[in-house]
């Protein structure tokens, strides 16, 4: 009798460790990144989120945290301002999406008109 209650125990340890697993793929497709490349339409430092308009008309609304990278500008946003041209690597999870990385793309096009 014992070993058959052993083998229940295993059992359930193995199912357990494959629902983990799993609930572990499950979060992992959240977090899939995205970009969009456009124009800041609308910036808002105090509610950390941006509006960009994508070149096929789309607009993005992103939030950035201070975990997010910055690209040609300052820290946090600052040299960004609506006008700017970015692009944007993203996550999105429950329809909202949060900047992983910003990158200033005006700064390019400035450099290659030089």
């Amino acid at each position: 009798m014992k070993i058959r209650s052993v083998k229940m125990v295993g059992l359930a340890c193995l199912l357990a460790i494959a629902f983990a697993g799993l609930s572990q793929v499950a979060v992992a497709q959240d977090d899939v990144a995205h970009a969009v490349s456009g124009v800041v339409k609308h910036i808002d430092h105090g509610t950390k989120t941006m509006v960009v308009k994508a070149t096929d008309g789309t607009e993005h609304t992103i939030k950035y945290t201070d975990k997010t990278t910055w690209e040609g500008t300052k820290a946090a946003g600052k040299g960004i301002k609506e006008g700017s041209k970015v692009s944007v690597q993203y996550t999105e999870k429950a329809g909202e999406k949060t900047a992983v990385g910003v990158k200033d793309a005006s700064k390019d096009v400035a450099k290659a008109v030089d």
